[in-house]
Protein backbone atom coordinates (compact mmCIF):
# COMPACT_ATOMS: atom_id res chain seq x y z
CA UNK A 1 0.00 0.00 0.00
CA UNK A 2 0.71 3.74 -0.55
CA UNK A 3 0.80 4.57 3.07
CA UNK A 4 1.85 8.94 2.24
CA UNK A 5 -0.49 8.66 -0.20
CA UNK A 6 -3.77 7.02 2.36
CA UNK A 7 -2.29 9.46 5.40
CA UNK A 8 -2.62 12.49 2.63
CA UNK A 9 -5.86 11.09 1.85
CA UNK A 10 -7.81 10.55 5.12
CA UNK A 11 -5.15 12.59 7.55
CA UNK A 12 -6.39 10.66 10.76
CA UNK A 13 -5.16 7.45 12.37
CA UNK A 14 -7.00 6.28 14.77
CA UNK A 15 -4.65 4.01 17.37
CA UNK A 16 -6.56 0.77 19.27
CA UNK A 17 -4.97 -0.48 22.58
CA UNK A 18 -6.97 -2.12 25.19
CA UNK A 19 -7.11 -4.55 28.29
CA UNK A 20 -10.06 -6.65 26.74
CA UNK A 21 -9.57 -8.19 22.93
CA UNK A 22 -12.86 -8.89 22.18
CA UNK A 23 -13.41 -4.56 22.91
CA UNK A 24 -10.70 -3.91 20.92
CA UNK A 25 -11.74 -5.78 17.99
CA UNK A 26 -15.49 -4.13 18.92
CA UNK A 27 -13.65 -0.77 19.02
CA UNK A 28 -11.81 -1.29 15.55
CA UNK A 29 -14.94 -2.27 13.38
CA UNK A 30 -16.96 0.34 15.04
CA UNK A 31 -14.27 2.77 13.92
CA UNK A 32 -14.46 1.08 10.13
CA UNK A 33 -18.01 1.79 9.87
CA UNK A 34 -18.09 5.33 10.82
CA UNK A 35 -16.04 5.49 7.79
CA UNK A 36 -12.14 5.64 9.90
CA UNK A 37 -9.78 4.47 7.46
CA UNK A 38 -6.83 3.96 8.96
CA UNK A 39 -6.92 1.77 12.12
CA UNK A 40 -3.84 1.16 14.35
CA UNK A 41 -3.80 -2.10 16.89
CA UNK A 42 -1.12 -1.65 19.32
CA UNK A 43 1.05 -4.95 20.20
CA UNK A 44 1.09 -3.30 23.76
CA UNK A 45 -2.49 -3.93 23.74
CA UNK A 46 -3.99 -7.32 25.30
CA UNK A 47 -4.00 -10.00 22.31
CA UNK A 48 -2.99 -7.36 19.79
CA UNK A 49 -2.20 -9.87 17.04
CA UNK A 50 -5.57 -11.98 17.62
CA UNK A 51 -7.60 -8.63 17.33
CA UNK A 52 -5.57 -7.91 14.13
CA UNK A 53 -6.42 -11.34 13.14
CA UNK A 54 -9.66 -10.61 13.74
CA UNK A 55 -10.35 -6.84 11.95
CA UNK A 56 -8.45 -8.67 9.32
CA UNK A 57 -10.90 -11.64 8.68
CA UNK A 58 -14.38 -8.88 9.34
CA UNK A 59 -12.88 -6.22 7.24
CA UNK A 60 -11.60 -7.98 4.31
CA UNK A 61 -8.04 -7.46 2.33
CA UNK A 62 -8.71 -4.40 1.27
CA UNK A 63 -8.94 -1.95 4.31
CA UNK A 64 -5.63 -0.68 5.83
CA UNK A 65 -4.36 -1.77 8.79
CA UNK A 66 -1.71 -0.82 11.52
CA UNK A 67 0.35 -2.73 14.03
CA UNK A 68 1.52 0.09 16.52
CA UNK A 69 4.48 -0.68 18.95
CA UNK A 70 6.52 -2.43 16.27
CA UNK A 71 10.12 -2.52 18.48
CA UNK A 72 11.83 -5.81 17.63
CA UNK A 73 12.08 -8.01 13.78
CA UNK A 74 9.97 -10.33 15.69
CA UNK A 75 7.47 -7.56 15.81
CA UNK A 76 7.40 -7.00 12.86
CA UNK A 77 7.25 -10.57 11.21
CA UNK A 78 3.81 -11.61 13.91
CA UNK A 79 1.96 -8.19 12.24
CA UNK A 80 2.63 -9.32 8.84
CA UNK A 81 1.47 -12.64 9.76
CA UNK A 82 -1.97 -11.92 11.22
CA UNK A 83 -2.65 -9.27 8.24
CA UNK A 84 -1.57 -5.80 9.27
CA UNK A 85 -0.69 -3.92 5.74
CA UNK A 86 1.60 -1.46 7.93
CA UNK A 87 3.46 -0.72 10.83
CA UNK A 88 3.87 2.29 13.51
CA UNK A 89 6.72 2.03 15.53
CA UNK A 90 7.51 4.46 18.82
CA UNK A 91 11.43 5.03 17.13
CA UNK A 92 13.63 3.61 15.03
CA UNK A 93 14.28 0.11 16.27
CA UNK A 94 15.15 -2.91 14.26
CA UNK A 95 11.26 -3.60 13.72
CA UNK A 96 11.39 -0.50 11.34
CA UNK A 97 14.17 -2.33 8.67
CA UNK A 98 12.61 -5.52 9.16
CA UNK A 99 8.41 -4.56 8.41
CA UNK A 100 10.52 -2.66 5.55
CA UNK A 101 11.89 -6.04 4.26
CA UNK A 102 8.66 -8.08 4.51
CA UNK A 103 7.32 -5.07 2.21
CA UNK A 104 5.14 -3.12 5.32
CA UNK A 105 5.32 0.61 4.61
CA UNK A 106 6.46 2.40 8.51
CA UNK A 107 5.08 5.03 10.20
CA UNK A 108 8.32 5.68 11.94
CA UNK A 109 9.02 7.40 15.55
CA UNK A 110 10.95 10.36 15.65
CA UNK A 111 11.43 13.44 17.50
CA UNK A 112 14.45 15.15 16.63
CA UNK A 113 16.01 16.01 13.44
CA UNK A 114 18.41 13.95 13.34
CA UNK A 115 16.05 11.03 13.82
CA UNK A 116 13.69 12.32 10.73
CA UNK A 117 17.10 12.05 8.74
CA UNK A 118 17.88 8.40 10.07
CA UNK A 119 13.99 7.49 9.36
CA UNK A 120 14.38 8.90 5.64
CA UNK A 121 16.86 7.00 5.53
CA UNK A 122 15.75 3.74 6.27
CA UNK A 123 12.63 4.36 3.72
CA UNK A 124 10.17 5.00 6.48
CA UNK A 125 7.04 6.18 4.54
CA UNK A 126 5.94 8.59 7.20
CA UNK A 127 6.94 10.23 10.30
CA UNK A 128 5.42 10.04 13.41
CA UNK A 129 6.23 13.03 15.48
CA UNK A 130 5.86 11.40 19.09
CA UNK A 131 5.17 12.26 21.86
CA UNK A 132 3.90 16.01 20.33
CA UNK A 133 1.79 17.14 23.13
CA UNK A 134 4.66 17.29 25.39
CA UNK A 135 7.45 18.65 23.06
CA UNK A 136 5.65 21.68 22.20
CA UNK A 137 2.30 20.74 19.75
CA UNK A 138 1.70 22.94 16.72
CA UNK A 139 4.70 24.80 17.69
CA UNK A 140 7.07 21.97 17.53
CA UNK A 141 5.62 21.25 14.37
CA UNK A 142 5.79 24.13 12.64
CA UNK A 143 9.88 24.06 13.34
CA UNK A 144 10.15 21.18 12.12
CA UNK A 145 8.83 22.02 9.10
CA UNK A 146 11.61 24.56 8.78
CA UNK A 147 14.30 22.23 7.39
CA UNK A 148 12.30 19.53 6.73
CA UNK A 149 9.50 21.32 4.82
CA UNK A 150 8.16 18.30 2.41
CA UNK A 151 8.25 15.70 5.47
CA UNK A 152 5.16 13.73 5.97
CA UNK A 153 4.90 14.03 9.65
CA UNK A 154 1.98 12.34 11.64
CA UNK A 155 1.84 14.11 15.48
CA UNK A 156 0.68 11.47 18.07
CA UNK A 157 0.79 11.65 21.68
CA UNK A 158 -1.87 13.93 23.40
CA UNK A 159 -3.46 14.63 20.46
CA UNK A 160 -7.04 15.89 21.27
CA UNK A 161 -9.72 17.58 19.56
CA UNK A 162 -7.49 20.95 19.75
CA UNK A 163 -4.25 19.63 19.21
CA UNK A 164 -5.54 18.02 16.05
CA UNK A 165 -6.64 21.07 14.14
CA UNK A 166 -3.39 22.86 15.41
CA UNK A 167 -1.49 20.60 13.70
CA UNK A 168 -3.31 19.65 10.65
CA UNK A 169 -2.92 23.68 10.40
CA UNK A 170 0.41 23.28 10.88
CA UNK A 171 1.12 21.03 7.87
CA UNK A 172 0.72 17.61 9.29
CA UNK A 173 -0.08 15.13 6.67
CA UNK A 174 -2.30 13.40 9.16
CA UNK A 175 -2.92 13.35 13.05
CA UNK A 176 -2.61 9.60 15.21
CA UNK A 177 -5.25 9.85 17.79
CA UNK A 178 -5.55 7.37 20.96
CA UNK A 179 -7.58 7.83 23.78
CA UNK A 180 -8.72 11.03 22.95
CA UNK A 181 -10.68 9.29 20.18
CA UNK A 182 -10.92 5.63 21.46
CA UNK A 183 -11.47 6.66 25.24
CA UNK A 184 -12.60 3.34 27.15
CA UNK A 185 -14.20 1.45 24.39
CA UNK A 186 -10.84 -0.62 23.75
CA UNK A 187 -11.58 -1.78 27.39
CA UNK A 188 -15.34 -2.38 26.79
CA UNK A 189 -16.67 1.07 27.55
CA UNK A 190 -19.39 2.76 25.56
CA UNK A 191 -19.53 2.19 21.78
CA UNK A 192 -22.23 4.87 21.30
CA UNK A 193 -19.59 7.35 22.56
CA UNK A 194 -17.11 5.90 20.50
CA UNK A 195 -18.97 6.72 17.47
CA UNK A 196 -19.83 10.15 18.81
CA UNK A 197 -15.92 11.20 19.22
CA UNK A 198 -15.00 9.21 15.53
CA UNK A 199 -17.53 11.52 14.08
CA UNK A 200 -16.07 14.55 16.18
CA UNK A 201 -12.68 14.01 14.72
CA UNK A 202 -13.98 13.07 11.03
CA UNK A 203 -15.54 16.61 11.04
CA UNK A 204 -11.96 18.27 12.33
CA UNK A 205 -10.44 16.46 9.47
CA UNK A 206 -12.74 17.17 6.80
CA UNK A 207 -12.37 21.15 8.00
CA UNK A 208 -8.77 20.71 7.50
CA UNK A 209 -9.11 19.99 3.50
CA UNK A 210 -6.84 17.29 1.84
Amino acid sequence: MDLAAALAAHRLVAVVRGKDADAALRTVLVLAEEGVELIEVSLSGADALTVIEGARSALGPDLPLGAGTVLTADDARAAHNAGATFAVTPGLGEGVAAARELGLPVLAGVMTPTEIIAAQALGAAALKVFPIAQAGGAAYLRALRGPFPDAPFVPVGGVDEAVARACLAAGAIAVGVGSPLVGDAADGGSLTALRDRARAFRSIVREAGP
